[in-house]
């Protein structure tokens, strides 16, 4: 759950520019309406970014982390100290929650939203609910590219 591998010559172009951990945290912070992760700590160690806080759902934690890796020049997020309020909560509670597997996809050349969608839900009519799980990673349902990383959510039928 703490190694998350991207392809680090693609992405948004933010490192080179002054200070890299700062620039990825500002990504992430203005990416989202409402501030997602509280006591956001981002280090960035030559092409590895390490998040630290508290993240208020698990689905924030899995984009905080496609928007760090998401960056040229990025080619592994350790998240091991970002959690969630729900892996807080169920490490609280003496029942353990389920938390939903991560299920991160590398974009290649020629796929489309539509492809991606048959192959993981086996109805290419579902790709919206990518695009709506993406939304701080997919700005524009038509412009997805090689090497991008996505996230694919569960459907609920």
């Amino acid at each position: 759950m703490g190694f998350f591998d991207f392809v680090s010559n693609a992405g948004k172009s933010l490192l080179g520019t002054g200070n890299d951990a700062e620039a990825i945290k500002k990504e992430i912070e203005e990416s989202f309406e409402e501030l997602p992760v509280d006591g956001l700590v981002v280090e960035v160690n030559d092409d590895i970014v390490t998040l630290a806080g508290v993240a208020k759902d698990f689905a924030t934690r899995e984009k905080a982390i496609l928007i760090a890796g998401n960056v040229e020049g990025i080619s592994q997020v350790n998240a091991d100290q970002l959690v969630s309020m729900e892996m807080i909560a169920s490490s609280e509670e003496s029942e353990v929650q389920a938390i939903p597997e991560e299920i991160f996809y590398s974009i290649v050349k020629g796929d489309t939203l539509w492809a991606i969608a048959s192959k993981f839900y086996d109805d290419g009519t579902k790709y919206p609910h990518i695009v709506e799980a993406n939304l701080e990673v997919i700005k524009d349902a038509d412009l997805i590219y090689p090497g991008q990383t996505i996230r694919i959510p569960e459907v609920l039928a």
